[in-house]
């Protein structure tokens, strides 16, 4: 409930209609969703007003606080999503931010997952050269597909928090389509990591470890009775869920005869125990002897107070800054949530309310899929499956000025350059962090599609601005506090241009280092 002269800011006074009878503030929250506890009264009015002082951080703060959170746990907000939540709190924005996908109401998918035709049997093509090119050819369209498609998942989505957080899965849980090849195995996958990303940490790696996606990545068909294959037993303790240090190679060893006979069943497109490959003798693994097979092998290692911290501090690098996990300033709170459910979801939670999460502002470089996709919501254009007209689309052309529109196939040749195409991963490591996106060749690229990007927009908005107030415009359009002095010079080499004010401010410092 508006007061009579309030003013937003630290030690702001206003004056509130009150209840007739209790003489306390009529609105629930309190007036623009103020937290009590931030509200001093200085002068009870009767039955007429109440006279207070906020005491807690401006309107500015917590617009800046909640457009940052926006930015790191999903892929931004607009200026219309800010006013929205902003007065409600930060709190509360972490709440909505995360329990969007539970919402009613949200309406149909926006992009439903795609279906893809059975590829061949490899024996049935081995011979047949025309059957191996229609072979190749059908897993380079069913790759490309399935990747266009998330693209425009993530920037079509009305719960980025839930793309944001299937992103991170994949790039912790990282697997290629370049070697599975099977674009139906990638999109099961995919679906586990959303379907299943903020329950217990255990059944999440269950489900991946039987998944065939991973299961072809990691070498399962070689992993026999006789010869033990460790690819998967070690990326499971070294990157899934324990870290360096926290295992021994002979718990390697011994976890890959637990996993022995795990294979993808012969329609492809799930989970079978191969009995006459399966190793069932006793093993030790963690201190834990007996015959232990691969879903003991899980529970052992997710249930490891190293792979609390593990989890932890990964979700902290990924989404705040990298840390090791014994220096992880966010730990206490959010093993706390993790608990010993290992609830990854609450874990998440706590971090973005934990005062560390919001002073890690700067700290880290936006991975080029967080660049894409954030700019592309920001400048309210679509992805257009199809690359129209011009025969150069990544020189944006084809959108045409203020389309409102990029065609996907310069989007994912932005992703190629920049080095970060979803479903290829470069190794099972996941992708590099930080400076390692900020090369001379990704610079050229990320200056082509920022040039794009702003030719297609509509910036109607910063047109009708002032020539002198248009960078202030432009950083009201990305959501973001403002400009360093240094970046405001470059913006005035622009001459007012809208479209290259956008792009210097897609490609400058306070843009990119989120």
């Amino acid at each position: 409930m508006a007061g009579v002269g309030w003013m937003a800011g630290v030690d702001a006074v206003g004056r509130f209609p009150t209840c007739p009878v209790w003489g306390a503030m009529r609105s629930s929250p309190t007036p623009a969703g103020y937290r009590p506890d931030c509200l001093t009264v200085l002068e009870h009015g009767g039955h007429g007003t109440l006279t207070v002082r906020w005491d807690g951080p401006s309107m500015a703060t917590a617009r800046s606080d909640i457009a940052f959170l926006y930015r790191r746990a999903g892929f931004g907000a607009s200026p219309a999503q800010l006013d929205a939540v902003v007065a409600g709190g930060y709190d509360a924005a972490v709440d909505a931010l995360l329990g969007a996908g539970t919402r009613a109401g949200a309406g149909p998918d926006p992009e439903p997952p795609p279906t893809f035709a059975p590829l061949p049997k490899l024996a049935d093509v081995r011979t047949d050269p025309q059957a191996r090119s229609t072979y190749a050819q059908m897993v380079r369209e069913q790759g490309t597909e399935l990747t266009g498609w998330w693209v425009r998942r993530m920037v079509a989505t009305a719960d980025p928090f839930t793309e944001k957080l299937t992103f991170f899965w994949h790039g912790h849980f990282a697997t290629s389509i370049t070697k599975v090849r099977v674009a139906a195995a990638m999109l099961a996958q995919n679906e586990i990591f959303r379907r299943s990303g903020t329950g217990p940490f255990d059944a999440l790696t269950l489900a991946v470890a039987r998944d065939p996606a991973m299961l072809a990545w990691l070498d399962a068909g070689q992993n026999r009775k006789e010869h033990p294959n460790e690819n998967f037993s070690r990326e499971l303790m070294e990157l899934f869920t324990l870290g360096i240090g926290n295992y021994t190679e002979i718990d390697v060893r011994e976890a890959a005869r637990a996993f022995t006979g795990w294979r993808v069943d012969a329609s492809r497109t799930g989970f079978q125990l191969a009995a006459k490959q399966h190793d069932d003798g006793t093993k030790t693994v963690l201190a834990k002897t007996g015959n232990l097979g691969g879903e003991d092998v899980i529970a052992l290692v997710t249930h490891q107070p190293a792979s609390a911290r593990w989890v932890c501090s990964r979700l902290f690098s990924r989404l705040a800054a990298p840390v090791a996990p014994d220096a992880n300033p966010a730990a206490d709170a959010m093993l706390a949530a993790y608990g010993s459910t290992l609830d990854a979801g609450a874990a998440v939670r706590a971090m973005l309310r934990s005062p560390a999460f919001l002073a890690s502002r700067g700290k880290l470089v936006a991975q080029p899929v967080e660049y894409v996709v954030t700019t592309l919501r920001a400048l309210g254009l679509r992805v257009t499956p199809t690359a129209g007209g011009s025969a150069d689309a990544s020189t944006g052309a084809a959108a045409g000025a203020g389309g409102g529109a990029l065609p996907q196939r310069a989007v994912l040749a932005a992703l190629a350059g920049l080095g970060q195409v979803p479903f290829q991963p470069p190794s099972v490591g996941g992708w590099p962090e930080n400076a390692a996106w900020l090369t001379t060749a990704s610079t050229q690229v990320r200056t082509k599609f920022a040039t794009a990007a702003a030719a297609a927009a509509n910036l109607a908005a910063i047109a009708d601005e002032p020539a002198a107030g248009r960078p202030d415009a432009v950083a009201h359009l990305l959501s973001l506090d403002g400009w360093t002095s240094r970046t405001r010079e470059a913006m005035s080499g622009a001459g007012g241009n809208p479209a290259r004010l956008v792009a210097l401010a897609l490609l400058s410092p306070e843009y990119l280092t989120v």
